[in-house]
């Protein structure tokens, strides 16, 4: 399997240059100013540079350029505070602080704008409150820690001005590092998110310790121990553009990013307490404690009791959103939840489905629901006009059976037609399976024309269960390294040499071995699993490419691209971006559709006039079994035709075997189109395509498909020979 490229060589060279400097800094102190501003200049530089080119791919575009000019004036910091140490003139000085300051506000500010610009309405206004929550208590503890002890020791200057421009340049760090908490978006400590807002956190603990260490503030700065702080952080800013510029951890694949963490809700809270308990000890500090012991202590009680209000109305908002809002009941989530810890405490129990027959009648059916279950029983709405039941100590079909009968009664008393299916789990049964069997029996069950139920039996598993399960199954199987890219190559008929490979997908399951694409691949296309695993299968396949060419091969990879992903409206700046990332030209690179794809949707074909505009070539796979239109074929941006293997088996040296294949070069030749014939496994169908005028070729004459080190080995015999 091929990993995320590696940084390249001469990035991690100069970064690397830097912890040698450092560590001579603290061998000369003396030398320690002039290293510690080269060393900040060079990072801000890399950092300018990666975030414009992370913008370039599309990633969060206005923030990283925003960004990109917040480290540049970081730049202009170094600089200009380096040539002051130096002895340069006072107003160098101010550059310094100007530049820092608005560099760092900058910084932060990019971070906010981006969810600031996605929110609308009563969205975007709570999300500014919690934030102007975070930053006053940010500002609170700087104003604490800082300011206060700078303006008491009455010193004024330079050391001074530092001081207030880092209020303003911390708070918007501090509201960044909220923003991104508050959005969900840290989820794990190598992403490029986690390492950015550990790089804010230590700048704002540097501008702290500088202020702090007021008088002697500024000579504190550029003493190794200082300084050292300094220069991790912005190391730390700079590796996250790095990381995601490079494919590492990248931030392209935050479509499916979960929920922010629960504790996260906590944080306008936490700064509340922090805020006022700030504000009580500078009370009691300052004017003593019986003067205003009234007053802090119900200051304190207030704080208890607001504090307590919160979490309550938190832990509600919770029950609540696992509630239906139309009958009350449970949610689908809530159920599955629920399932999922019984499955794991090992508890017997099963699970009814009811359909109701009319969905106006679905009140009246969770009314119904509610009277008829025990009090340990979950009751939930499971579509518009479905609900589901799980009941606890239900071990057996018979214990089932009886609550199933009880609410057939009910629903029949109140004139209520409705249909049940029961599945009782069997041991180590997943409970996604449980809840898939009780959906089954109720398909059963509604056959019927009077209301009745249906228990779960294998033989209920049908066409339609088996999909569901291999849906089920492929879920995270790209997480759990069960997919894997194959590549088969592609030759020059007329020499023999392989020029390009087709990349495809394999999946080898755990327990059922390998699974045919042609059983997996319309199962994905169908959940939608089939865009991530597009994606994935992409990036393998650039990446190999750019492999390929590191080694001296310089081939082409053909990748499928998959309707469904065609409807994405990102692909072409997901392809151009995994390129970009790579290294790769985009004349190594073609995307292979099927010709109905390229035929139904003229977005699907902007997509692809959008990736050959920028060198990437266009396939059409199976050419002649689909819509065979020459008035497509003329209008739609194509380079390759690819004829079926399904014509080239009739090749047996007849005008008639021959016919459909020569006919669809001949019409490539016309065109000025590049023909691959597929599905080649003899010398005679080679000579034949080659002498109809087809260039290229691929099948099990030439290789089947197989891991990218030997079609390597393959390139790297033929050159020996050709030597």
């Amino acid at each position: 399997m091929v990993r995320a490229r590696p940084v390249p060589r001469r990035v991690l060279l100069p970064l690397a240059a830097i912890l040698p400097a450092q560590v001579a800094g603290w061998i000369v102190p003396s030398w320690y100013p002039m290293i510690l501003g080269i060393s900040l200049a060079v990072l801000d530089a890399f950092g300018v540079h990666y975030l414009t080119r992370v913008a370039r791919l599309g990633l969060n575009a206005l923030p990283c350029r925003i960004a990109a000019v917040a480290r540049g004036l970081g730049v202009g910091n170094a600089v200009a505070l380096t040539a002051w140490l130096a002895g340069g003139p006072a107003w160098l000085w101010w550059a310094a602080v100007a530049t820092h300051v608005g560099g760092m506000a900058l910084l932060g500010f990019s971070t906010v704008i981006g969810p600031l610009l996605r929110l609308s309405g009563p969205h975007r206004q709570a999300f500014a409150a919690e934030m102007v929550a975070v930053g006053a208590a940010a500002v609170m503890v700087v104003w604490f820690a800082g300011l206060d002890p700078a303006l008491m020791s009455g010193r004024s200057g330079a050391a001074w001005s530092i001081v207030g421009g880092l209020l303003v340049a911390d708070l918007m760090l501090a509201m960044a590092i909220a923003a991104m908490l508050l959005r969900g978006m840290v989820n794990h400590w190598r992403d490029p998110i986690t390492v950015l807002i550990s790089g804010m956190v230590l700048a704002i603990l540097a501008d702290t310790r500088w202020a702090t260490s007021l008088p002697g503030g500024v000579e504190r700065l550029v003493e190794p121990s200082g300084g050292a702080l300094v220069v991790t952080a912005h190391l730390l800013l700079t590796l996250s553009p790095l990381m995601s510029a490079s494919g590492i951890g990248s931030v392209t694949d935050r479509a499916r990013r979960a929920d922010p963490p629960r504790w996260v809700a906590y944080l306008p809270l936490a700064a509340l307490v922090t805020g006022v308990a700030l504000l009580l000890v500078v009370i009691v500090r300052t004017s003593g404690w019986q003067r205003w012991s009234g007053l802090v202590v119900a200051m304190a009680a207030m704080l208890a009791a607001v504090t307590f209000r919160y979490w309550l109305s938190l832990r509600t908002s919770r029950a609540r959103a696992g509630r239906d809002p139309e009958t009350g009941l449970a949610t689908r989530a809530a159920l599955k939840e629920a399932l999922a810890a019984v499955v794991r405490g090992r508890e017997p129990f099963a699970v009814l489905v009811i359909a109701v027959a009319e969905p106006r009648d679905q009140h009246r059916m969770s009314g119904i629901l509610r009277r008829n279950v025990r009090a340990d029983d979950l009751v939930a709405r499971i579509g518009p006009a479905a609900f589901g039941v799980l009941l606890t100590d239900a071990g057996v079909a018979a214990e089932a059976t009886i609550a199933a009968q009880r609410i057939l009664a009910a629903a029949d008393d109140d004139d209520l037609r409705c249909s049940i299916g029961v599945a009782v789990a069997r041991i180590g049964e997943p409970a996604k399976t449980v809840l898939r069997n009780a959906e089954i029996a109720m398909s059963h069950a509604v056959r019927s024309p009077a209301s009745t139920f249906a228990i779960h039996e294998l033989s209920m598993n049908d066409r339609r269960a088996v999909d569901a399960a291999l849906a089920e199954a492929l879920e995270g199987a790209q997480q759990r390294d069960e997919l894997t890219v194959l590549y088969q190559p592609i030759v020059d008929l007329a020499s023999g040499r392989v020029v390009a490979a087709e990349a495809l997908l394999r999946w080898r399951h755990p327990l059922h071995g390998a699974i045919s694409p042609s059983a997996f691949i319309p199962v994905a296309e169908r959940s939608g699993e089939i865009v991530g695993i597009g994606r994935w299968v992409l990036e393998q396949a650039i990446q190999q490419v750019a492999a390929w060419r590191e080694a001296g091969a310089d081939l082409t990879v053909t990748v499928n691209v998959s309707p469904r992903q065609l409807q994405e409206p990102h692909l072409a700046r997901e392809v151009l971006g995994a390129l970009e990332r790579a290294g790769v030209p985009a004349r190594n690179l073609i995307v292979e559709v099927t010709e109905s794809a390229m035929v139904e949707e003229a977005v699907e074909v902007a997509a692809l006039r959008r990736l050959r505009s920028a060198g990437v070539r266009i396939a059409i796979d199976d050419f002649g079994t689909g819509y065979s239109s020459l008035q497509y074929l003329t209008r739609l941006p194509v380079d390759v035709l690819k004829i079926d293997r399904g014509f080239v088996a009739r090749l047996d040296g007849t005008g008639e075997g021959a016919a459909i294949a020569e006919a669809v070069i001949r019409l490539a030749q016309i065109l000025r189109l590049t023909t691959v014939a597929e599905g080649i496994e003899t010398d005679v169908q080679a000579a034949e395509l080659l002498a109809l005028g087809s260039e290229r070729g691929q099948g099990y004459l030439y290789s089947r498909p197989v891991p990218p080190e030997e079609v390597a080995a393959l390139v790297e015999r033929q050159r020996d020979l050709a030597a």
